[in-house]
């Protein structure tokens, strides 16, 4: 899909996915004014473009025994590439990390972490990351309250017509 031919119906299909991504084909369609079959051919062309990445079904963490969440930011030593690859590695087999991003400015490597609670908090930081090659500095943010907790992307943002073109 050429990113210039997306319209507004798209941008509602992906506004709609977004929120209720287990809508049927013909529920979606309804919602979109279109018949099912176009409204189909729609959506696995943003699937194929890659516009869709995927599809989940997002779990209350609390729920499943992750009743807490922190936000760490990692500082590495800076000799070379390696540390960082080592790094990159380790967090990928992490499951208590849910998102790993890196940084520009004072700290290299942010965190998404959700454990069960500050025991299991304390052994992931002191039995992993803490004893992973080339870290040489960790702040923690513990979360007390998600004040907005969203996956949706601003797409009003993106909105046909208000991209720039290039």
């Amino acid at each position: 899909m050429n990113l210039d031919n997306f319209d507004a119906i798209d941008h509602r299909i992906l506004e709609i996915l977004q929120k209720e991504g287990r809508l049927s084909n013909q529920e979606l369609a309804d919602r979109v004014a279109l018949s099912p079959a176009p409204c189909l051919r729609r959506v696995r062309a943003l699937e194929k473009a890659g516009v869709i990445r995927q599809y989940a079904a997002l779990l209350e963490p609390r729920k499943v025994g992750l009743g807490m969440m922190s936000f760490v930011t990692v500082k590495l030593e800076k000799k070379g590439k390696m540390p960082a690859e080592e790094f990159a590695k380790a967090v990928r087999g992490w499951p208590e990390v849910v998102g790993c991003y890196s940084m520009t400015g004072e700290t290299d490597y942010f965190l998404q972490i959700y454990v069960e609670d500050l025991d299991h908090y304390t052994r992931f930081l002191m039995g992993r990351l803490l004893k992973q090659a080339g870290v040489v500095d960790e702040k923690s943010n513990i979360v007390l309250e998600a004040i907005k907790d969203t996956t949706a992307l601003p797409l009003e943002q993106a909105a046909p017509g208000r991209r720039k073109r290039g």
